[in-house]
This record gives structure tokens, sequence and C-alpha cells, in this order.
């Protein structure tokens, strides 16, 4: 009897090929950005980088826990910056092994698949809907999840999946148990992933605290809700040390109340550009209404995704820094967390057998949607390997 070609292997070993090429192209572009000038006219492997280093190697400013490992590298280098290139393209590839342990987590799928790597490497390149009309620019004029021009970002974004992961681990029981050991991994994740960047914490803790809310309201021991929350609380001590460097007396620098600013700043229609960059996502909220109000973790991604919108509409930095868009950070991480919700819950709908003929239709647009998302931010990843600026045009 001929044995049939054993194409799932086939499809995952293509796919595992993708994603070392991946990190590949990404320790080629970081290696690129590394050594470029701290001139502000040089759009030639254009990003935040070299100016990160310069602020710990040359100015001595611990404002990330980053700084400290960017320190060790230099000086390991030979006081150079590869070794910097190199842990950020880990990080990168990292984040996709991480974002398909998060697929698997929501999908209940154990084992790896084409599915689970595959949508993860898929997610960690899919880019806003990009729409001239609404903003010319295919990256600043949006908003997104994936970026590849701030390390501190990159980094945040590792460590906080990972506290994703753990959130959803001890969420499940923490009704009548919380293991002391997944408390104190959560701490100090949430720790870390504050001290890279405090982004992810403006998002994520006012909707942990929302959920418990709801959770009090809904019998659940006073007592599991207070220990679980008490994990956010050295990383908002950590916050406190970093407001006081970057928003200090003596830097200059504060914040204001000012809507719309931030996302006026370089798109053409803002309000347009805001829904082309969750256009995948709102796709599949169309004709998963229902599942958006059982399912409470996708619930929890728009909540945070709400919260970290709100931010990023409202406030806005004042002095040297208040063009940098810096309060959009936290919404790109709840972007991309919603997008791998958004992914999970767009397969799970094609299965369920109520959804008849029209609802199928649905679901082929939001694949065109994601396809397109996809096609963008692979077009724009490619460009930003030949060295174009992230203000490309179309």
């Amino acid at each position: 009897m001929e044995k049939k070609f054993p194409w799932s292997r086939f499809w995952l070993s293509v796919l595992k090929i993708l994603t070392v090429l991946y990190g590949a192209s990404c320790l080629y572009l970081y290696l690129n950005q590394a050594v470029q000038s701290l001139d502000y006219d040089n759009r030639y492997f254009q990003s935040d980088l070299p100016y990160h280093i310069s602020m710990i190697v040359d100015d001595g400013w611990y404002y990330s826990f980053t700084a400290y490992a960017y320190q060790v590298l230099y000086l390991l280098a030979g006081k150079s910056t590869w070794l910097i290139a190199v842990l950020l393209a880990v990080v990168s590839v990292a984040t996709v092994l991480l974002t398909e342990k998060l697929i698997q987590a929501l999908s209940g799928r154990k084992e790896r698949n084409s599915f689970t790597l595959g949508g993860a490497l898929m997610l960690n390149l899919v880019m806003p809907f990009f729409l001239e009309w609404a903003g010319r620019y295919r990256y600043v004029s949006y908003q997104s999840g994936n970026l590849w021009h701030n390390s501190t970002y990159l980094c945040m974004r590792l460590f906080a999946l990972a506290s994703i992961l753990l959130y959803l681990k001890i969420e499940e029981n923490y009704r009548e148990k919380i293991h002391p050991g997944q408390w104190i991994s959560f701490m100090v994740l949430l720790v870390l992933t504050t001290g890279i960047k405090p982004s992810f914490l403006t998002v994520f803790a006012p909707a942990m605290a929302l959920k418990l809310l709801w959770d009090l309201f809904h019998k659940v021991p006073f007592k599991q809700i207070f220990v679980f929350g008490c994990a956010v609380l050295p990383a908002c001590g950590v916050v406190l040390w970093q407001n006081m460097v970057l928003f200090g007396e003596d830097t200059g620098q504060g914040f204001a109340w000012n809507p719309w600013f931030t996302f006026s700043l370089h798109a053409d229609r803002p309000k347009a550009a805001v829904l082309c960059s969750l256009a995948f996502p709102l796709m599949v909220a169309v004709f998963s209404i229902k599942e958006l109000i059982k399912d409470k973790r996708y619930f929890f991604a728009w909540m945070a995704a709400g919260i970290g919108f709100l931010e990023a509409l409202l406030l806005a930095e004042t002095g040297s820094r208040s063009n940098d868009g810096n309060f959009l950070w936290g919404y790109c991480f709840a972007i991309f967390y919603l997008f791998v919700l958004s992914f999970v819950k767009w397969i799970e709908l094609w299965k369920k057998d109520q959804y008849v003929r029209m609802y199928k239709v649905l679901f082929c647009i939001a694949g065109a949607v994601f396809l397109y998302q996809l096609y963008c931010g692979v077009y724009f990843f490619i460009r930003l390997l030949d060295g174009e600026t992230y203000f490309m045009l179309k």
C-alpha cells in the first residue's frame, strides 16, 4: 500500500525554515539600525536603537531595564553593538514562539502544527490596512502591534506575552486556589515587563482591575481577588520610578489632556486610520458579537484595547517628546493581543455548525482583510530590510 505524503510535517518544516529566515532578516535589520549615526536627518535604516544605545553608553541614562543589558552586551562585544542586535533578533523569534504558545492556550491545541506556528508567524508580520485616503504613511499614520524600530517595545512585548500567558493560567483557577510559584512568577514578569517599558501595565492593570471587580460582584471570594491583584503592586512601584526619571521636574517633560493630538500627528483622516488599524479584529467582531459577550478572554482583549485607545486618544506628552506619540505603545501591544484573539476566534467560527452560508461568506471577507493586512506587513518589512525609513509612503 502506497504511503501518503506527510503534508502536515512538510508544511511545518517549511514554517520552521521561514521562522529562521525571519530571525536572520531581523538580525540583518538590527545590525544596520544599531550602527547608524545620531543624525535626525538620516533616513537610512531609521530607528530609535542608536539613540537608545547612546543614552546608555554616552549619557548613562538608565530609564529602562534594557539599558543594563545593552551596557553589558556593548562591553562584551568590545564596545560594539552587534551583540545588542543579536539579542533583539532572539527577542523577535522568541516573540513568534510565545505568540504560538498563546494561540495554543486560547485554542486548546496542545501540540504544535502548521496552524499554530503559521498563525504566529503571520501575526508577527501583519500591519494596518493601508488606505492612502486615511493615512499616506504605511506605519506612522496608523497604529500597529508590529514594529521593528523601537527596541524597548520589542523587548516589552516579549515579556508582556509571557505575562499574559501566565495570567490566563492563573485566572482559570484563582477562584479556588492560587499556586504560590505561579503568583511569584507572575509578579516578577510584571516587574520585568514594566521595567523595560511601562506601557503594557497601563493597559493591562486597568483591564485586570475591572475584571477582578466584575468577579467580586459575581461572588468570587474577596481574599482570592485581593491576593491575585496584589501581584500588580510591585510593578506599580516601578512605574513611579520611571515617572520620576521621564517626567521629573528637571526633565522639562510632562503630559497633558489633548484629545486626538497623537492620532492626528501623521494621519490625513485620524478616525479612518484608527478603523483601518483594527480592520481585521473589527470584521471578526461583526459576526461574533455573541462570542464577544460570552468569551471572557475575548472581551478582556477588547477591553484592554479600549483602555489603550482612550489613553492614546486623550493624553499627550509635553516638552521635547510631544510629537513622539509615546502614549501609543500600550495601545500597540493591546492591538497585537487583540489580533491574536481575533485570529483564533476567526478560525473557531468557521467550524461552528450554526453558521449558515452568509456567515461563511463573512468569514471569507474577514480572511481577505487579514491577507491584505499580512501583505501590507510583508511589503513594509521587505522595504525596511532595504534600508527605507518607516515614514515610507505607498
